[in-house]
């Protein structure tokens, strides 16, 4: 009996290209309402952050609505799937939060720079020496650098210490924790390299979004929560 042969990462990210465009509506809908809550963050740094991993994870939901419809015969509907969806969106991102502020307390003790704490809950910084003089990609860098560097911590997190499958097989099959991780473990070993590919590319995308193409942050986190659910489905 053959083996079926490992999938690549280059079948990962064929396939999310591929679910994305079955739904062009559903995702540039969802990659709109991302781009104006991601300005959130720049009133308060903890809430843009909660609510960019919070939407990332959401999006895994909407991943497995579009295939669904395509591929089931009863088809949930949109609100089913993001009810859902964000209990456990929540979770997670609240979690990356905390992680989040521990960095940020240590390094802020550290260099003296105690306000900063203060900061991150809230500053308020749309004035106009940022709004009015600025170049438009400057402006667009500003506004999104943020949430690339969000979605490179949530990725770096979500892989080394929680695993690249628990979240879609405690979202999706009902797995407690433990037996999620479990899976995660036996599936990540098989797909070791897949794994580090994906995570560079995404690295790479992120990075590049901070830098020259910053107004495609929220179509990136559309296409990472694919890259989410993606491998999970490899597994089915």
């Amino acid at each position: 009996m053959k083996r079926n042969p490992k999938p690549k990462f280059s079948d990962w990210l064929q396939q999310s290209l591929r679910l994305l465009g079955q739904h062009p509506r559903l995702w540039v809908s969802y990659s709109v309402i991302v781009a104006a809550l991601l300005l959130i963050g720049h009133i308060s740094q903890a809430l843009g952050i909660f609510v960019a991993v919070a939407s990332l994870f959401v999006g895994v939901g909407l991943a497995k609505y579009t295939d669904l419809q395509q591929s089931a015969e009863t088809k949930p509907s949109l609100n089913w799937v993001i009810n859902k969806s964000l209990p456990l969106a929540l979770i997670a991102a609240l979690i990356i939060l905390l992680c989040w502020f521990v960095f940020l307390v240590t390094a802020s003790l550290m260099s003296g720079e105690v306000y900063k704490i203060a900061q991150f809950f809230f500053h308020w910084e749309y004035t106009d020496s940022k709004l009015l003089h600025a170049r438009t990609r400057d402006l667009a860098v500003w506004l999104y650098s943020y949430a690339d560097v969000a979605l490179i911590f949530s990725v770096l997190m979500l892989s080394s210490f929680v695993g690249w499958f628990t979240h879609p097989l405690m979202l999706f099959r009902n797995e407690t924790f433990s037996h999620a991780k479990e899976k995660n473990d036996y599936a990540t070993s098989r797909n070791q390299k897949a794994i580090y590919q994906l995570l560079a590319f995404i690295i790479f995308q992120a990075l590049l979004c901070s830098t020259l193409t910053p107004l495609l942050t929220p179509v990136l986190y559309a296409l990472v929560s694919v890259l989410i659910y993606m491998p999970y489905k490899s597994l089915e």
